[in-house]
């Protein structure tokens, strides 16, 4: 425990000054005086309780909130506590055994007739010294005395002080306190930093105090301190910023101060913000933004949902919680982590609850010496031990494992209509939140350059570079890494996705005569230079590498950028090392993650910029795109917000379990992000049973199991009473991958309005579209299936019109577009036809 300046020993007439020299250290409380003094110590106070010779169950009073407990030598040998929490009172006549006794005690307290005993000259370390005075001096010189009994702490009854001034019976509590301080200032103010007492992320501000301010602010509890222009200086005395002092402390060098305050009104700085180092950041702006939703939340807000709907924040909270457990990388534990501190500082300012209080919980929970087992309680203990059983509608599932594979169920004929768009939701958190996080990694990028990208290279990919970048012509992997079973491989799906992307290039210029003499047209030009994003992470996916690379090949892009996160030896897998050969890729650029897409967006000394960014990846490439997109200094386009993957799968009762399953399957591994969704057409009980036994058996059988474990978790099984409600659902719900295992597949083609690629039949996995049938696999994500197309050739190109108009053309349009330039004011529009037809009416 940090030694004290003076140390106030608490008597029966001290109440009045309790909450004075609470701001300023612990208080040394008899035992006896416990339960009538406590309840005046603030909740941010701290004090020790002197239980020498008291029969008080010392154990209670430290799991109660004392710092520490005052004991005899013979109390030491039967109390079995933390060291840090105890002090042994020895009389000075017993000093000799204070080194035998320091390694059970943080602290001696020594009765002493002059008080001149140290840590250092009792031959103790890592031990404080408390003295305690059998007679005190005059109160106008104990000042001297505090000052040269440290680095020991002076014990003084609270008789003799004061809030006032010193005198010769009562010595000031400022002065006591600044009695070692020191200031090399010819003014001789001290710097002191103020801080919030709520928000604890960064410093309000940096001002100046003097020994009058000290005590001014001591004896008001306020923050007041020393304007050097204008004097003392009450904070907020004009503008009603007042702050509530909590707490002052000194520095180590005893030459600076730290005021710990409470602040009121718009803030601490002049210029109206909260602090003079800019605004609050992290948990400090979260608590704000709810203290600030829960007084005037936009009608309609989810926060203001959350605040009013106790069963939607208790469900998320328990989701949330159960996401956290099942997050696995550095990545998305933080992720859900954040998500979860999110709805649980919901609930807790929904109940008037601040981070002070919080942290004031914690602090009170580790000054417990005593803790329950901890184990869980039997219901969670249950939980984790099997599944959650489906929603009553649902049929009863068979018995499985501890552990299982399973997905939620639900009938949605049975769900109210107002709680339909939340089956729609995907497991991942809101753009905006993940595009703050992606922020400060994109702007390293943009300010640092190669350097900054080398660094985070080493710190996400454990890789150290030389370059960022390999450049064309790349060599041919030998047999050794890439076995002519793979490369023959990789060239029929080459092959397949070349042919047809081919095929959807213009043939030639589109060209259209609008009336005689007025001819339209349209051509192609393929984008300059474009960038082709191909995940790395928990698989390796030239896959991905012939998707984008093949119809910026074939549309003829000049600079193929393929950004793709290094090995650990800095080395790029053989499999997209090869297809960047066979696709006519420029340059690899070795990073992943928003920092890849950053440097593609705007370039660095080794990394062409581009005009625009295709491929997948995790939520933090999805958002890195979606900020650089709208970033006028970037000037750089993207596919789509393709995120994490997903299907859904329609399933009918002529449907086999074992493919069913193996279509769920073949998503759910791509990551714990992933979602995967079975819509069933009226699926009997022992239908559904087989297919989610298939899963299970298939699941456990697979490599990445863990990762389609927290997947499937997270996933949805959605009973419809008909083919036309269930596909209904699927339009509504836009699916990445959608598969059809119905009686008459084909024909169900017809009535599908949103989906990103559809797999018709049986045997038609969508494995085999990922790899090698010829459809592209970069596909729109989360829904967006509704706005966008997945990748294809003319998504490489940009299409340029032209208008051709002849003498005898502008003649008869001319007359037409002066009218409706006029019509909208725009007299240098019409003039322009208007001096042509002056000269063909000559």
């Amino acid at each position: 425990m940090p030694a004290a300046v003076f140390l106030p020993l608490v008597d029966p007439t001290a109440a009045a000054l309790i909450p004075a020299l609470a701001l300023i250290g612990p208080l040394l409380v008899p035992a006896g005086l416990l339960s009538a003094v406590r309840p005046s110590i603030p909740p941010t106070g701290s004090y020790i309780v002197d239980a020498t010779g008291s029969s008080n169950d010392l154990v209670a009073i430290l799991n109660d909130g004392a710092q520490a407990v005052v004991v005899s030598a013979a109390q030491l040998e039967t109390l079995d506590v933390p060291r840090e929490r105890i002090i042994v009172s020895i009389a000075e006549n017993e000093v000799a055994a204070a080194a035998s006794l320091s390694h059970k005690a943080a602290g001696v307290l020594i009765t002493s007739a002059e008080g001149t005993h140290t840590a250092k000259s009792l031959g103790l370390q890592n031990t404080d010294v408390y003295l305690q005075l059998k007679t005190l001096p005059a109160a106008d010189a104990l000042v001297e005395s505090v000052r040269t009994s440290l680095p020991s702490t002076l014990v003084i009854p609270t008789a003799s002080l004061t809030t006032g001034v010193t005198t010769s019976t009562h010595l000031s509590i400022a002065d006591a306190f600044l009695a070692p301080v020191v200031s090399d200032r010819p003014d001789g103010l001290f710097p002191t930093i103020v801080s919030s007492s709520t928000h604890s992320s960064r410093p309000l501000g940096m001002v100046y105090s003097s020994r009058e301010s000290v005590a001014e602010a001591i004896k008001s509890q306020k923050g007041v301190y020393q304007s050097r222009k204008h004097g003392l200086w009450r904070k907020g005395e004009t503008s009603g910023s007042v702050q509530d002092l909590v707490a002052i402390q000194l520095d180590c060098d005893t030459d600076s101060l730290v005021f710990e305050v409470v602040q009121h009104g718009t803030g601490f700085c002049h210029l109206g913000t909260p602090t003079c180092f800019g605004s609050f950041t992290g948990l400090a702006r979260l608590e704000d933004t709810l203290k600030s939703r829960l007084q005037s939340a936009p009608e309609g807000s989810y926060t203001q949902r959350l605040f009013t709907d106790e069963k939607l924040l208790r469900a998320k909270i328990m989701e949330e919680a159960e996401e956290l457990c099942d997050a696995q990388t550095k990545e998305e534990v933080a992720f859900e982590a954040a998500d979860l501190f999110y709805f649980a500082l919901t609930r807790a300012v929904s109940k008037g609850v601040s981070l002070k209080d919080i942290e004031l919980a914690l602090d009170a929970k580790g000054k417990k010496v005593t803790r329950r087992k901890g184990d869980a309680k039997p219901k969670w203990e249950e939980k984790v031990a099997s599944p959650a059983a489906p929603a009553p509608a649902a049929p009863a599932p068979s018995a499985t494992a501890s552990g299982s594979i399973r997905m939620r169920t639900t009938k949605l004929s049975e769900v109210p209509q107002n709680e339909r768009p939340a089956l729609l939701k995907r497991p991942v958190l809101n753009s905006l939140a993940m595009i703050d996080k992606v922020k400060p990694i994109v702007e390293r990028v943009r300010n640092e350059g190669d350097a900054g990208l080398k660094a985070m290279t080493k710190q996400f990919d454990k890789a150290e570079l030389s370059s960022n970048v390999q450049r064309a012509p790349f060599p041919t992997p030998g047999e050794d890494v890439l076995p002519k079973v793979v490369r023959d491989a990789i060239d029929q799906a080459y092959a397949n996705v070349k042919a047809f992307h081919a095929a959807q290039v213009d043939p030639a210029p589109l060209r259209v005569e609008t009336m005689p003499g007025v001819v339209c047209s349209r051509f192609a030009r393929p984008i300059q230079r474009v960038g082709i994003y191909v995940p790395g992470g928990t698989a390796i996916l030239p896959s991905t590498a012939i998707m984008l690379g093949v119809p910026a090949q074939v549309a003829g892009c000049k600079e193929i950028v393929l950004a793709t996160p290094p090995r650990p030896d800095g080395s790029i897998s053989p499999e997209v090392l090869y297809v960047a050969q066979l696709t006519g890729v420029t340059t690899i650029l070795k990073a992943g993650g928003a920092q890849a897409v950053a440097a593609l967006a705007y370039g660095t000394a080794e990394v062409p910029k581009v005009d625009k960014i295709f491929g997948p990846g995790n939520q933090w490439v999805t958002a890195a795109k979606m900020l650089v997109q709208n970033d006028t200094d970037a000037l750089v386009s993207i596919d789509m917000p393709a995120g994490p993957s997903e299907v859904l799968v329609i399933a009918d009762a002529t449907a086999n379990p074992v493919f069913v399953a193996s279509d769920l399957l073949s998503q759910a591994e791509h990551g714990v992000d992933s979602q995967v969704v079975l819509v069933g057409i009226s699926l009997t009980p022992d239908h559904l049973s087989a297919i989610e036994a298939e899963v299970e058996r298939q699941a456990l059988a697979l490599p990445r199991v863990e990762i389609a474990r927290v997947a499937i978790s997270k996933s949805l099984i959605v009973l419809a009473d008909s083919l036309a409600e269930g596909m209904a659902f699927s339009n509504e719900y836009a699916p990445e991958h959608l598969i059809l295992h119905l009686a008459d597949a084909p024909g169900a083609v017809a009535t599908v309005e949103n989906a990103g690629s559809v797999f018709v039949g049986a045997f038609s996995p969508e494995s085999c579209g990922d790899y090698a049938s010829g459809t592209n696999h970069t596909l729109p994500t989360n829904g967006y299936a509704r706005q966008f197309s997945g990748v294809n050739t003319l998504a490489f190109q940009k299409h340029i019109t032209s208008q051709e108009i002849t003498k005898e053309g502008l003649s008869v349009l001319g007359p037409v577009v002066v009218t409706l330039a006029e019509r909208e004011g725009l007299e240098a529009h019409a003039n322009a036809v208007r001096v042509r037809l002056h000269e063909l009416n000559k």
